[in-house]
């Protein structure tokens, strides 16, 4: 039986391919998503304005335009969406250039119904950073200042323009600067779902944050790798 549909959890399924959009459709419908659809990018970008989605499944392929651009598109919408790129191509240069430009995460076809979803549902739940409950409101770091309330990061003053995604997971490591994060514990932190997701897509988040942050982005001063575990941020206090 499937659960009642929960506006608050709405997804836009945004696939040129009807057989797929069933599909997904029926195993969202099954954990209780409001479902929408589009079958190309000029859709997906209207029903984006117009029904303002809790989340957007996005192909890489569509008829009408390249779902990267719609990605682009979408970010100036609405920064806040969770954007879930799904492809045929895995070939690293695609990852990368999905999380480049906004996208929240990404995943390879045949899809595995029951990991898209839960994938899905840990974006929709994952514990926003910003809470003055669980840390301070302002991270400041040598010329870095992380405004947690505001969800604006500063560098030398001037402000950096993050995805949502990134501010969280600077902030995660930044709110533990000097300890060691293994990707397990990132992954469950930042993207909050059970299942292994490929050390790329971390690694890609990282490397768009040091470009970023980073006055030398091949040797970090913030973000550091710590070799067969993961990533540790700087403790180093201001003066």
């Amino acid at each position: 039986m499937a659960a009642v549909a929960d506006s608050s959890r709405k997804v836009l399924i945004v696939d040129p391919d009807a057989a797929t959009r069933r599909e997904v459709r029926a195993a969202c419908e099954q954990d209780g998503y409001q479902v929408l659809e589009a079958d190309g990018a000029g859709d997906a970008l209207r029903q984006v304005e117009q029904s303002h989605p809790s989340l957007v499944l996005l192909e890489v392929t569509l008829p009408d335009g390249a779902g990267f651009d719609v990605c682009r598109e979408l970010r100036k919408v609405d920064p806040a969406v969770p954007v879930i790129m799904m492809s045929a191509r895995s070939e690293e240069i695609d990852v990368v250039v999905a999380l480049e430009i906004g996208a929240d995460d990404y995943v390879g076809k045949p899809l595995r119904l029951r990991e898209l979803v839960a994938r899905m549902t840990a974006h929709l739940r994952r514990t926003r950073l910003e809470s003055a409950e669980a840390m301070r409101s302002r991270l400041e770091f040598r010329d870095l200042v992380i405004d947690v309330n505001e969800r604006r990061t500063y560098k030398s003053g001037k402000e950096v323009e993050l995805t949502h995604t990134e501010f969280d997971l600077l902030t995660f490591l930044a709110s533990n600067a000097g300890k060691v994060l293994s990707r397990e514990k990132i992954l469950n932190s930042i993207w909050g779902y059970e299942y292994p997701i490929e050390t790329r897509v971390i690694d890609v988040h990282i490397r768009n944050l040091r470009r970023k942050i980073e006055s030398q982005p091949s040797h970090p001063y913030y973000i550091l790798a710590v070799p067969g575990i993961g990533y540790r941020f700087t403790n180093a206090r201001p003066a």
